[in-house]
C-alpha cells in the first residue's frame, strides 16, 4: 500500500491568475451588479504583481514541496474538525439498508451476527492490507486511487475539543489492536470481544453473546443514564461534557473502551413510525430522538451499524476520517458477504466458556444529569427540525441519458439547479464533491454545478419564448458541468486554492485579507445546495442533511431505469421545502425528457411516462414477494457500473452560517 501511495503524484497547486479568473467567472451571475464590481476590484488588488495574493502562493509552493499533500490539514479542519455543529444530521451522512422482514427478536439477532462475521472478514482483508487498490472509473478513468481512507474506518475516532476536535487514528505499534465491539441495546453499553484465546468468535459464538447482551439490557433494574445522548450535542458542549465525565475513574474506562473498539453495532428498538424511505433515512440519521433510539449511539465512531427490532438497518458515520465512497464500498462487501456465505450459525467449535459480555459503568453527577438533559433537548429540537423526502424516481435512469450522449452527472447536476430555481426564482451557491483520489492522501474539492450555462439553461425552461434554443442551452450547460468535473478531480479547481491562500494568510499572522472579507466569499463559501452522487451496485442508498439553515442536501444514487433521490432541509425556515423540492425536480426531469425526445425524435414523452407507470406497479408487486426470507438480508445485487466520476460523495456541514 505504501508503494502505490508513494507512487501517486501530489496534488498539484493551481495558479494564482486562473484560480482567480474562476472565481470571478463563477461568482458574477450570483452577485448583484454592485456586489461584483466591489468583489473585482478587491480581486484585481489581491492578484497585482508583488501582492498579497502572490505572496501568499509563494508560501503554499514552499509547503507543497515538504507535504504529502498541501491542503489535506487546511481541509481537514476547515470542513470537519473547527465545525462545532452537533455530527447527527448535519455531519454524519448515513446508509438506509433495504428494510429487513424480522419475524421475532432472534431474527435482528441473527441479523446482528452475520453483519459482525462480515465487518471482522472485511477487518482481516485490511489488516493484511489484501483490499484490491480502487482504480478510477468514469472521466480520465484507469488511474490508481489513494487507499488510505480505508485503513480509517475500524482504527480512527473523533475526540471533541473546545475549540477544534481531534481525528485520533490508533497505531498498533503504539497500542494494540482493538480486539472488541461495543453494542448499544437500550442506551446501554457492552462490551462485545470478538478474539478470545487468539481465536476469532464464530457466528454462533455472536449470536449466544448477542443474546446475553438484549437480556442483560432488559434486566437492568435501576434508570441507565443514556450517556450516548452527549455525543449528539454541539462539538463544544460534549467537550464540556466529557471533560466532566473524566473525573470518576469509572467512567474514564468506559470511554477509553468505547474510544478504542472496532465499531458499534446499535441493537434499536422498534421506533413505532410506519416504515418507508424517508422515515427509515431520518431514523438512520438521528434515531428519532431521545423518546426512541437517539441515545443507543455513540457519534464519534466513525462506523455504527444500526440494527433495528423492527427491520430499519443501515450504517451511520462520522465523516472526518473518510469519504462516502469508502462508507459505500464497506456496506457493499457486507450486504454481499452476508447473501454469499449463508449463515454460519452451526459450523465450527464454539468457545467452551464464553464470558459474560461486560456492560459499561458511568457515575453521574447531578452536574451531568443536568448536561443530559441540555443535550436531549437539543436531539429534540434536532429532530423536529429535519424535513426529509426520499423519492424514487422511476421514469427513467441513467441509460436514457447515456443515449442522449450526456454524462448522467451532469445531467443530474442541472436538473438540481432548474428544481431550485423553480421552488425559489435564483440560481446559488451549490457543492458537489469530486474525488480528488487520483493523488497522495487525497480527499474531496468541490464541482461548483451553479454555471452562468446552466442559469441561461433554466431560465429559458421558464421562458416559452425560447423553445428552439433549449436543447443547445441544455448540452452548453452539460458541457461546462463536465469540464469543471474534470478539473476538479485533477486538482485544478479553487476552492481547496482559495482556502489554502486563507490559511496561509492565518499562519503568518497577517490582517485576513480582504478577499476573503468580502460579502462574495461568503456567499461562494454558504453552500445553500449541498449535493452529491452515491452510486450503488446493492439496493441501498445514502442520506445526509443540510449544511446551511436555508439549505438543501441532495444525494442520488442513478441506476439503470429509476434514481434514488435523498432531499433534506429544515422546518424552521420558512423558504425551503423538500416535498415542494421534489415535486419541482420530478417536474424538471420529466421535462428535460420531453425535450431530449422532442429534439432526438424519440417515443411521444406522455406515452413513455404511461409504460413506466405500468412497469412500476409490476416492480412493485414482485419487490413485495422478496419478503418471505426472514433471516436473510433482502437486497438486489446490480452489476457494477462505472460511475460518471470515480468516488463522487457529499462532505460534511462547513459551519459557515
Amino acid at each position: 500500500l505504501k508503494y502505490i501511495a508513494q507512487a501517486l503524484p501530489k496534488l498539484p497547486l493551481p495558479s494564482l491568475s486562473e484560480t482567480l479568473d474562476t472565481y470571478l467567472r463563477c461568482m458574477k451571475h450570483l452577485l448583484t451588479e454592485e456586489q461584483f464590481n466591489k468583489t473585482q476590484n478587491i480581486v484585481k488588488q489581491f492578484g497585482a504583481p508583488g501582492g498579497v495574493g502572490e505572496l501568499l502562493q509563494s508560501k503554499l509552493v514552499e509547503r507543497r514541496e515538504k507535504k504529502a499533500n498541501w491542503v489535506y490539514d487546511y481541509w481537514l479542519n476547515d470542513m470537519y474538525l473547527n465545525n462545532r455543529l452537533a455530527l447527527p444530521v448535519n455531519s454524519s451522512p448515513a446508509m438506509v439498508f433495504p428494510q429487513q422482514n424480522f419475524k421475532a427478536p432472534i431474527d435482528s439477532l441473527r441479523f446482528a451476527a452475520h453483519l459482525i462475521s462480515g465487518v471482522l472478514e472485511y477487518k482481516t482483508l485490511l489488516d493484511a492490507r489484501a483490499l484490491p487498490v480502487d482504480y478510477a472509473r468514469g472521466q480520465l478513468s484507469g488511474k490508481p486511487l489513494c487507499m488510505e481512507q480505508y485503513y480509517r474506518l475500524f482504527t480512527s475516532y473523533r475526540l471533541p475539543g473546545p475549540d477544534r476536535d481531534t481525528l485520533v487514528a490508533q497505531e498498533s505499534s503504539v497500542m494494540p489492536e482493538p480486539e472488541h465491539i461495543i453494542v448499544a441495546c437500550k442506551n446501554q453499553f457492552f462490551v462485545l470481544d470478538v478474539v478470545i484465546n487468539f481465536r476469532r468468535l464464530n457466528e454462533k459464538d455472536l449470536l449466544t453473546q448477542l443474546e446475553r447482551i438484549s437480556k442483560m439490557a432488559s434486566s437492568e433494574d435501576e434508570p441507565v443514564p443514556p450517556i450516548g445522548l452527549l455525543t449528539s450535542d454541539g462539538r463544544t458542549e460534549w467537550a464540556e461534557a466529557r471533560s466532566v465525565l473524566m473525573r470518576e475513574s469509572t467512567n474514564r474506562d468506559s470511554l477509553d473502551m468505547i474510544e478504542r473498539c472496532l465499531c458499534l453495532v446499535c441493537l434499536d428498538d422498534a421506533s413505532g413510525s410506519e416504515q418507508s424511505d424517508t422515515t427509515r433515512a431520518a431514523m438512520m440519521l438521528h434515531g428519532g430522538g431521545p423518546s426512541k433510539n437517539g441515545g443507543n449511539r455513540w457519534y464519534d465512531k466513525p462506523m455504527q451499524f444500526i440494527v433495528g427490532a423492527d427491520g430499519c438497518c443501515g450504517v451511520v458515520c462520522e465523516h472526518s476520517p473518510f469519504e462516502g465512497i469508502v462508507l459505500v464500498q464497506c456496506s457493499e462487501y457486507l450486504l454481499k458477504y452476508m447473501i454469499g456465505s449463508p449463515s454460519k450459525l452451526v459450523r465450527a467449535a464454539s468457545v467452551s466458556e464464553l464470558p459474560a459480555p461486560r456492560r459499561l459503568r458511568w457515575k453521574c453527577s447531578p452536574e451531568m444529569q443536568k448536561l443530559l438533559t441540555s443535550s436531549a433537548d437539543e436531539l429534540h429540537r434536532l429532530v423536529k427540525n429535519l424535513d426529509m423526502n426520499v423519492h424514487t424516481f422511476s421514469d427513467y435512469g441513467k441509460e436514457f441519458i447515456k443515449k442522449q450522449k450526456m454524462s448522467p452527472d451532469a445531467y443530474i447536476q442541472v436538473a438540481l439547479q432548474l428544481a431550485y430555481y423553480r421552488c425559489h426564482g435564483r440560481a446559488v451557491s451549490t457543492y458537489e464533491s469530486a474525488s480528488m483520489r487520483r493523488f497522495q492522501q487525497g480527499r474531496v474539492d468541490n464541482i461548483r454545478s451553479a454555471t452562468p450555462e446552466a442559469l441561461a439553461f433554466v431560465r429559458a425552461m421558464t421562458d416559452r419564448k425560447l423553445t428552439s434554443r433549449k436543447m443547445e442551452l441544455l448540452r452548453c450547460a452539460i458541457n461546462v458541468q463536465t469540464k469543471y468535473t474534470v478539473m476538479a478531480i485533477t486538482g485544478m479547481a479553487i476552492d481547496n486554492h482559495l482556502l489554502g491562500l486563507r490559511e496561509a494568510a492565518r499562519e503568518m499572522k497577517m490582517e485576513k485579507p480582504e478577499i476573503f472579507k468580502d460579502d462574495a466569499y461568503l456567499i461562494s463559501n454558504h453552500f445553500i445546495l449541498s449535493t452529491s452522487q452515491v452510486p450503488t451496485t446493492v439496493e441501498m442508498f445514502c442520506c445526509y442533511g443540510p449544511v446551511v439553515p436555508d439549505g438543501y442536501g441532495a444525494c442520488y444514487n442513478p441506476q439503470s431505469d429509476h434514481i434514488i433521490f435523498s432531499v433534506s432541509s429544515f422546518h424552521e425556515n420558512p423558504q425551503t421545502c423538500s416535498v415542494k423540492f421534489v415535486k419541482c425536480l420530478v417536474q424538471g426531469l420529466q421535462d428535460m425528457m420531453d425535450l431530449c425526445n422532442r429534439c432526438n425524435g424519440g417515443p411521444d414523452p406522455a406515452e413513455q411516462r404511461r409504460n413506466n407507470e405500468t412497469t412500476e406497479t409490476k416492480g412493485k408487486t414482485s419487490q413485495d414477494s422478496t419478503k418471505s426470507q426472514p433471516t436473510n438480508p433482502q437486497v438486489l445485487v446490480k452489476s457494477p457500473e462505472p460511475s460518471f466520476t470515480e468516488a463522487r460523495t457529499r462532505t460534511s456541514a462547513k459551519g459557515k452560517f
